[in-house]
């Protein structure tokens, strides 16, 4: 039993090297890019054992996604939650959202930004895990956003729809730029633009956090 458990744990091992260097290269080079081979190289790592653990391209894809997202959440959805529900929220998320762009928690800045110009006009599994990883990204900025207009900090009448999509283009755009230019003015604007559209949106007499 313990060499059994031992095999399954150098497997667990494996799988996670092979994805955190999988998410690097897709976040530069796209999904297209991973091959079992060239992960089994990279990493010294035999083919064959590589292969087993995914068992095709698309499965090593749709993996890589995952472990993506999970990343993501970590870096960004998780610790924002430390913050009170409200426009702090909403500024924290913003801003841990341009950190993990700015650090390049990936080095091709966000992760789904590339992937989805990528597979954006194609269909099958990959292109789907793709559109659910984004859907869930936008309904979370839209419930993080609705809870703050719940609070009494954002006016009655905000869209919030129409407010999530504003930041997460201010979001997207500042990494676009900041990776296509390797500068980071994009992000202090995108910041300014962001504190803006909380101020404009905020409630009369609502106390809200220093947005700078």
């Amino acid at each position: 039993m313990t060499r059994v458990d031992g095999r399954v744990e150098r497997g667990n091992r494996t799988r996670r090297l092979v994805l955190r260097r999988a998410v690097d290269i897709a976040s530069v080079e796209g999904l297209e890019a991973l091959t079992v081979g060239r992960l089994a190289a990279e990493l010294e790592l035999s083919k064959s054992g590589v292969f087993a653990l995914f068992g095709s391209k698309q499965e090593l894809q749709l993996a890589t996604v995952r472990e993506a997202a999970r990343v993501f959440a970590e870096r960004v959805i998780r610790p924002a939650t430390e913050t009170p529900a409200g426009v702090g929220r909403v500024w924290r998320l913003c801003e841990l959202w341009l950190e993990y762009s700015r650090g390049r928690v990936f080095p091709g800045g966000c992760f789904f930004y590339g992937v989805m110009a990528e597979f954006d006009a194609r269909t099958g599994p990959v292109h789907d895990a793709v559109v659910r990883a984004q859907l869930d990204w936008s309904a979370h900025v839209e419930r993080t956003i609705d809870e703050a207009r719940t609070a009494g900090e954002l006016r009655a009448d905000t869209d919030v729809p129409q407010l999530a999509f504003e930041l997460l283009a201010l979001l997207e755009t500042a990494n676009a730029l900041s990776v296509l230019h390797e500068e980071e003015t994009a992000y202090r604007r995108a910041r300014a633009g962001i504190a803006a559209r909380l101020r404009s949106a905020a409630a009369d007499g609502a106390q809200s956090p220093q947005l700078t």
